[in-house]
């Protein structure tokens, strides 16, 4: 996996030198629906123009640059809310960006080595990438949902159900883990000659893919799920 700058981001920094330092902290902020084009603004500065507490942004780029939360951080209703909008961005960009630009990139190199390696590549991908889909259709349809309705206090919808944050937690798992069973059947395993830009391109995307997918899963470790089991228990006493 790909190793961030070990830079602990703060308020009073610019975003374009982090940037510059980590371009990973583009996702971020197309997860977040900000205009690339920061100028000199300070972390601070961009949070207060696009309405984004200062402790969740920061909470957030620092797991980007290698930084792990410690201990549960404070985070508001509208924090967690616009976490649920940053994870459902961050399921699109799986879904309509990075899935079509690998497999894009698989059925090329098929086409030019129609080897039975690459076949069993391609169908690797393609298992793989359904069990993501199944794991990101999970959480639109049934996690997210419960949250929303956590948080905005609806409790007449959440009347009758079982679910909870803790079992949302049982379920969630770390889908990031078998891309690195295709990175070093590339690797190591797989024979091809030349080519070497397409097969470059198609290791970067699987380097992106798997560091985001590895943030998306910090993400809910490390506020969602704390957050909800925390407001359970405020609001079942």
């Amino acid at each position: 996996m790909l190793q961030p700058p070990k830079i602990k981001i703060r308020p009073a920094m610019k975003m374009a030198d982090l940037i510059d330092a980590n371009p990973h902290l583009l996702l971020m902020l197309q997860h977040f629906n900000i205009d690339f084009r920061v100028s000199d603004m300070t972390v601070w500065q961009l949070c207060s123009s696009h309405g984004i507490s200062e402790n969740l942004f920061v909470s957030i780029a620092n797991l980007y640059n290698g930084f792990e939360t410690k201990g549960h951080q404070p985070f508001t209703q509208k924090d967690l809310l616009q976490v649920i909008d940053f994870l459902k961005s961050s399921h699109d960009f799986y879904r309509n960006d990075m899935y079509p630009q690998i497999n894009s990139f698989i059925r090329q190199l098929q086409e030019k080595h129609p080897m039975r390696e690459m076949k069993l590549l391609e169908k690797f991908f393609n298992e793989y990438f359904a069990e993501v889909l199944e794991h990101l259709d999970y959480e639109d349809t049934t996690a997210f949902p419960y949250f929303i309705t956590l948080l905005e206090e609806r409790e007449q919808e959440r009347q009758g159900t079982l679910y909870s944050s803790k079992e949302y937690g049982d379920h969630h798992t770390d889908i990031e883990l078998k891309l690195q069973d295709l990175k070093n059947l590339l690797l190591k395993y797989v024979e091809m000659e030349g080519d070497l830009e397409l097969r470059r391109r198609l290791l970067f995307a699987l380097y992106e893919l798997e560091f985001d997918l590895y943030i998306h899963s910090l993400i809910e470790e490390k506020i969602l799920i704390p957050s909800g089991v925390l407001i359970e228990k405020r609001v079942n006493v």
